[in-house]
């Protein structure tokens, strides 16, 4: 059994990411794995302001919802990020929040599968990969993980656009066959 974080960066209702999330996180509760989805719908996460001060002390100088979502992702084996693409590029809630996990840097880490779900208006092929590129660039900084699997599935605009689309049948999948 294995620990999974799903985290969720969309903050609209409805939103098309947060469901394809949820597939995951379900085919990872059906193959006997741990789960912990995590929205940020509701959270306060403040912008990093560079003061490396975590880099001595571990912990980051502002008190917000960051730490405890650190601490999950920290111990957890698997991590699935999920984001809708703004502009060609991830949701800037969930880049916020890998600048602030900055203080995880210098901890040991349980983590080594990681996995990303996108979802977009366009559909185009290059439209998720400067997404996978910037979470390539926080992988990077943990060598002991790699980028396992990343599902996108683009012609979904509106709440909940993705019903019935089939890529909702393969994040299922790919959250069971973790």
């Amino acid at each position: 059994m294995k620990k999974v974080v799903v985290i969720s960066t969309s903050l609209r209702p409805g939103s098309n990411s947060h469901v394809m999330a949820e597939q995951f996180a379900e085919g990872a509760k059906a193959a006997g794995h741990q789960v912990e989805l995590i929205s940020l719908r509701g959270k306060e996460i403040k912008f990093c302001v560079g003061c490396l001060s975590c880099q001595n002390t571990g912990a980051c100088v502002f008190k917000d919802d960051v730490p405890d979502i650190m601490e999950s992702v920290l111990n957890a084996d698997v991590v699935c990020w999920a984001t809708p693409i703004y502009y060609y590029e991830m949701a800037g809630q969930m880049k916020t929040l890998i600048d602030r996990m900055n203080a995880m840097y210098p901890k040991d880490y349980h983590f080594r599968d990681i996995y990303l779900l996108t979802t977009a208006a366009e559909s185009e092929e290059l439209t998720p990969k400067r997404a996978e590129s910037g979470l390539q660039g926080w992988i990077d900084c943990y060598g002991k993980s790699t980028l396992k699997g990343h599902i996108f599935c683009g012609g979904v605009d509106g709440p909940r656009a993705i019903a019935g689309n089939a890529k909702l049948q393969e994040a299922f999948e790919l959250g069971k066959g973790i």
